[in-house]
């Protein structure tokens, strides 16, 4: 059962629009707090900065130097473009599903620094 982040309480799935049907899986509403929770559909799990499963979604990943054979590889469209484009093999630590994807891993991501401002003498 899926419980509201904001008071704990059950929520229900809604109607989507015609619009909201592409972009998310399933819309869930609190009748309590009249608030709102979207899953999205799993390929949009292909587009973004960093590298997700296409599976589970996590950001959980590593790096493969060779395909495993024990493990699944992911089959379709999105992994032939991505490994065609030049992706590298990356291996799922959840589901330890194998795929391609040229972004980089959420650890690998450059953390944006704050500039530091120079300080004022009076």
């Amino acid at each position: 059962m899926i419980k509201c982040h904001e008071c704990g309480s059950k929520l229900r799935r809604v109607h989507r629009t015609f619009r909201e049907r592409f972009q998310y899986l399933a819309i869930f509403k609190c009748d309590t707090c009249e608030t709102e929770a979207y899953a999205p559909h799993p390929y949009s799990y292909h587009f973004g900065p960093q590298c997700r499963c296409p599976r589970c979604g996590t950001y959980r990943l590593g790096r493969l130097k060779e395909r495993d054979r024990i493990d699944r590889m992911q089959t379709g469209l999105f992994n032939l473009v991505e490994r065609l484009a030049g992706g590298r093999l990356v291996h799922c630590r959840i589901c330890r599903l194998q795929f391609y994807d040229r972004r980089p891993l959420a650890s690998e991501a450059p953390v944006p620094q704050p500039e530091m401002q120079p300080v004022k003498d009076s």
